[in-house]
């Protein structure tokens, strides 16, 4: 089994709205991702901005950003537009910047939630970090588990 804590990463997921940004934490085994908070959309420089202050607060060495790609894998508005802001945090950090296809998180949120019986009440609230933990979880569930697994 890889000790993967050995490697001293940890990661904080991003979920970029057009009106809030969701944040997750991943722990420092890179296997679980928890809800970190959210917020408010502000401009792109000033979010890029305090996202890098809170990744450096949590002692975050990558930031992962989710890209909501068209179905067929294409770079539509909504993709160009994370993108542009990835570009940002990347001009203002030294920390590694990744990206990670997001398509269908938020969809796969509700899912769950409707599936964990949450009434139409709770599921109304915003749920950005939710979805940030979601993409990061799936992104540590692709890179670290399965690496895990084959040592």
């Amino acid at each position: 089994m890889t000790d993967i804590k050995a490697t001293g990463r940890k990661f904080l997921g991003v979920d970029h709205g057009d009106k809030r940004i969701g944040l997750a934490l991943s722990d420092d085994t890179l296997r679980f991702a928890r809800p970190l908070r959210i917020i408010e959309h502000v401009s792109r420089e000033d979010d890029a901005k305090r996202v890098i202050d809170i990744a450096h607060i949590e002692a975050c060495t990558d930031i992962l950003v989710g890209v909501p790609y068209d179905s067929d894998g294409n770079v539509g508005p909504r993709a160009r537009k994370v993108l542009r802001f990835v570009e940002m945090l990347k001009s203002l950090t030294t920390l590694q910047v990744d990206v990670w296809d997001e398509s269908g998180s938020t969809m796969a949120f509700k899912n769950l939630s409707l599936q964990m019986g949450q009434s139409a009440k709770q599921r109304r609230k915003p749920s950005d970090d939710r979805v940030a933990a979601l993409i990061l979880q799936d992104y540590l569930d692709n890179h670290y588990l399965a690496k895990d697994k084959n040592d």
